[in-house]
């Protein structure tokens, strides 16, 4: 009995992390397509006088989303209502995430197109791995 209440446990995890891994590949080419796009719009990508290379973007990004990835495999477990409690977090955590981007010693440009990267990569991931967890 044991063995059967695990099985949709582990299935639900497994469907979780390769909808999140393709969410994750997903984001890292969005959020570099955009900013190769704002760099060929002019937009510079300096910050503090140091240029973020376009590939910067996709791994930052794959690496964020793979600790969204691990929280939300941790409130699935934990959390009585995993969802919300998951949605709830990582768009707060998104929100959190421009703070660095408002302060940076960048252009004003600049800093919008970095968070415009940070809501596209949450736009793509959270709902992604949100509808892989109970309500």
């Amino acid at each position: 009995m044991t063995t059967t209440a695990l099985a949709p446990a582990t299935t639900s995890t497994r469907a979780l992390l390769v909808a999140g891994a393709a969410a994750t590949v997903a984001a890292a080419v969005a959020t570099a397509a955009v900013a190769a796009a704002g760099s060929a719009a002019g937009i510079s990508l300096d910050v503090s006088g140091a240029p973020i290379p376009i590939p910067g973007f996709a791994t930052l990004t794959a690496f964020f989303s793979i600790v969204g990835l691990v929280l939300a495999a941790a409130i699935g477990r934990f959390a009585s209502h995993p969802r919300p409690a998951f949605v709830r977090t990582t768009v707060a955590l998104t929100v959190l995430s421009l703070v660095p981007d408002v302060l940076a010693d960048a252009t004003t440009g600049t800093k919008l197109l970095l968070m415009l990267t940070h809501v596209v990569a949450a736009t793509i991931v959270i709902p992604v791995v949100a509808r892989r967890l109970r309500a």
